[in-house]
């Protein structure tokens, strides 16, 4: 029993000199002591063993999805009228369904070759396999709608738990109050389980990213998660909840337009879809590109320097919020690029963000439209050749007749 209590303290040891290194955390001649100080009279103040409780929370997450999406967003997506196209089933080919679970992407002109000679098809035949092969993996419409409405749900409660959590604080107005008394600032409870849960869904997304839909902005999406991870983590640990609930307030003040904008998207309520995503690209513009950096990053960069010195978790936190920022530049991007769209072509053709699944997808669909454009100008000058073809016989029959009366009258 005293060996193990001695194995026990000699971790706790080596955490302590290693992980939780206040020289990291915390600013210089700060310690984990102050920020206890700070909750003196019996409130609660922010400890590291506290998001432990993140990762069950995360599975939890994961279970609570499962259920939402079958039991709520699928009768959801019937009754809003969400359709799923059908695509055609292609006939089984063990040597050319082997090389699509290998290379999903389109073959190279050697691959066709190749695959010519072992199974026996054109390579007008092996294209044509391929790319329906590739249109039965496409996510499905209902797919995306539950996807879409889990996450409309949680960045809605979050965006409006956090409201209210905020709105009578003093930092919330004036960005300063953010150092005012630090490291002895008390967390209220709100503020504990608002931090807790944003932690725990964005792990439980990080979890879940191998079975979502894969999204054109995929690699962003991963940097997106990791980095927020890490920031809530560390804010909270180091005692900067009131920056932290700004940063995840802004952001979940446009998150939930952008997946309410793709549920109706996706039950092809157009007019609907148009109006929010105007709403969206306001909100996000304004407080991705104007409110983020020019309040919450200058806040964390020229503000705190007034209450301490620069040191490496000045730095982690700093670096962590800029590359979110970088992160909203490259959406905004794509947002005005649908913006441009919206005006110029007076709708919003597909979610640029992160609706589409890849660009060889996209291409895929414009071969197939192609073909059927092909199919249908095919058909037309057909109809096309057979009338003139029956114009071309009536006016022979008619002249044969003519012909065949002239004698007569003569």
């Amino acid at each position: 029993m005293t060996f193990s209590l001695y194995c026990v303290y000699r971790l706790e040891e080596l955490v302590n000199q290693w992980i939780w290194r206040q020289d990291f955390w915390l600013p210089p001649g700060v310690t984990w002591k102050d920020i206890a100080d700070g909750a003196s009279d019996g409130s609660r103040y922010p400890v590291p063993r506290d998001l432990l409780i993140c990762l069950p929370l995360a599975l939890g997450f994961i279970a609570l999805r499962f259920v939402f999406e079958r039991v709520v967003a699928l009768p959801l997506s019937r009754w809003l009228g969400v359709r799923d196209r059908v695509w055609v089933h292609v006939t089984p080919v063990p040597k050319l369904e082997a090389f699509y679970l290998q290379k999903k992407k389109q073959p190279s002109q050697n691959d066709l070759v190749v695959l010519e000679k072992h199974c026996g098809l054109t390579q007008r035949q092996i294209q044509t396999w391929l790319r329906q092969r590739r249109n039965q993996d496409r996510p499905s419409n209902t797919r995306k709608f539950c996807e879409a409405s889990w996450r409309f749900v949680f960045y809605l409660i979050a965006f409006s738990a956090g409201l209210i959590s905020l709105i009578n604080t003093s930092w919330f107005w004036d960005h300063r109050e953010c150092w005012h008394g630090y490291p002895r600032q008390a967390v209220a409870e709100a503020q504990y389980w608002y931090y807790i849960m944003e932690l725990s869904f964005y792990l439980s997304l990080l979890l879940c990213v191998s079975v979502d839909i894969k999204r054109k902005d995929f690699k962003e999406q991963i940097i997106h998660h990791i980095a927020t991870i890490f920031l809530i983590a560390f804010s909270y640990c180091a005692n900067y909840v009131r920056v932290g609930t700004l940063v995840m307030l802004v952001h979940d003040s446009s998150d939930f337009l952008l997946e309410s904008a793709k549920m109706f998207n996706y039950a092809g309520w157009r007019k609907t879809c148009d109006a929010l995503f105007v709403i969206f690209a306001a909100v996000f513009l304004l407080t991705r590109l104007v409110v983020f950096p020019c309040r919450v990053i200058y806040t964390a960069v020229v503000d705190s320097l007034d209450v301490f010195l620069p040191y490496s978790g000045y730095y982690f936190l700093n670096g962590l919020l800029l590359v979110l920022q970088a992160l909203h530049i490259f959406w905004a991007w794509l947002i005005l690029r649908m913006v441009h769209k919206f005006v110029f072509l007076g709708k919003v053709e597909r979610d640029e963000r992160s609706d589409e699944e890849s660009e060889v997808d996209e291409d895929e669909v414009g071969e197939e439209e192609c073909s059927r454009e092909q199919k249908k100008g095919a058909f037309n000058s057909k109809l096309a050749s057979l009338a003139n073809n029956c114009v071309l016989n009536n006016l022979t029959n008619q002249r044969r007749k003519m012909n065949s009366r002239m004698p007569k009258a003569r």
